[in-house]
């Protein structure tokens, strides 16, 4: 997992309240468990028609944004059915961050898994980045997970709170595959103990 530290880029402004993960990543994409491939249908019914063409009016198929890498959103981002294949769509397309006033706890617990940051602000801090991200793709917005701080383009700053247990996996860039290998000097040695005080075992 790629590690997150500090994150300057194009904020795509996405003002919708109960985006859920249904609209993050349809149904029907659902089957495959590679975490790559996903981004093309990242918000798949609201990108396109049904002939697959662009819908020219949605944010990220304008030119200003296609390169977005913050989500500034409305609130309860992320609810619905838990799918880990919301995040993978996002970071696929290249979003490493979200801020909302908040989102749904299993899709937040989710994006920490998988190197995207969920910053949960006041509404007042959200639309004062929502009007930011509003400037296009030569306003970029800094977050800073070191300092929890989230900047304007014109430099106005915000606090947020994050679990110092998630912060500390982010910046590592350690997901649970990562956590588990940190440990594998103890884990080798109590499979070297147990082989030999049960070799039956």
């Amino acid at each position: 997992m790629d590690k997150f530290e500090t994150l300057t880029g194009i904020a795509a402004p996405m003002p919708l309240v109960n985006i859920d993960t249904d609209m993050i990543i349809p149904k029907q994409f659902l089957k495959t468990i590679k975490r790559s491939g996903l981004g093309k249908n990242l918000f798949d019914e609201m990108r396109y028609n049904s002939d697959g063409s662009e819908i020219a009016d949605f944010v990220l198929n304008q030119p200003a944004y296609r390169d977005a890498q913050i989500l500034v959103a409305g609130d309860n981002f992320g609810c619905g059915s838990s799918r880990e294949h919301a995040p993978w769509a996002l970071l696929d397309f290249g979003i490493r961050c979200v801020i909302s006033t908040s989102f749904a706890d299993i899709f937040f617990n989710n994006c920490f898994k998988n190197g995207i940051l969920p910053v949960v602000l006041p509404q007042e801090a959200v639309d004062v980045l929502m009007e930011d991200a509003r400037k296009g793709a030569n306003a970029r917005i800094t977050v800073n997970l070191e300092e929890q701080t989230v900047t304007t383009s014109d430099g106005k700053s915000f606090g947020f709170d994050v679990d110092p247990f998630k912060k500390h996996c982010l910046i590592n860039g350690l997901d649970d595959i990562g956590l588990t290998l940190e440990k594998v000097g103890a884990i080798d040695t109590y499979e070297a103990a147990t082989s030999q005080s049960r070799p039956w075992v």
